[in-house]
């Protein structure tokens, strides 16, 4: 049955991460870290990755399409010990949709909430338990530019922000659903704001 879940949290250098790490691990690769000059190895968890793909703005450098400059570039613009380095986000996949379905509703949510408004969105979707499928997004907390990157943009942590993005998740799931023929729909708010005891 479909789900809603949606979790999003930030990956800082004060918690002791490096988000060249956190790239490797959700895309089941091999990347070597410049800052820490260590290499992270996740080659064997490929079998459980569906889809890989890193989303970017019109405009952007070709760089930036590789996932080992892409992060390996946000490490070392971010110069102070509790930078904050990307958004880590979780969602759920509807269990209801083929793969190619779950796959183009991702590109469309990431499309339409991340990367038209200058995200770049690094996406991949896990299979590790066939009743559990999801997808992991990296995204950039700096405005790309044909040159690179620029500043941070204060705006997309806005709380209205997250509220847009826990929505369109919710709308988009539901049309998919809905034009696949089923009856089942999912919703963002809380169980309390549905008025659920539960």
């Amino acid at each position: 049955m479909a789900i809603y879940h949606l979790d999003i949290k930030i990956i800082k250098r004060s918690d002791g991460r490096s988000v060249v790490a956190a790239a490797a691990y959700r895309a089941g690769a091999r990347l070597f870290d410049e800052r820490y000059q260590t290499e992270w190895s996740y080659e064997k968890k490929q079998k459980d990755i569906g889809y890989s793909e890193i989303l970017v703005p019109e405009g952007s450098p070709e760089w930036v399409k590789n996932r080992n400059e892409l992060w390996n570039a946000v490490e070392a613009l971010e110069k102070r010990k509790d930078a904050q380095l990307a958004r880590d986000m979780v969602l759920a996949l509807p269990v209801e949709l083929s793969r190619e379905q779950q796959i183009e509703l991702l590109k469309s949510y990431c499309k339409k909430s991340f990367v038209d408004r200058g995200m770049i969105a690094d996406i991949n979707v896990h299979l590790d338990n066939p009743n559990n499928p999801h997808a992991h997004i990296l995204l950039t907390l700096r405005e790309i530019t044909p040159e690179g990157f620029g500043k941070k943009v204060r705006a997309w942590n806005k709380a209205s922000v997250v509220i847009e993005q826990r929505k369109c998740w919710e709308e988009l799931t539901n049309e998919a659903l809905a034009r696949s023929g089923f009856e089942q729909r999912v919703d963002c708010r809380s169980l309390k704001d549905r008025g659920l005891d539960l």
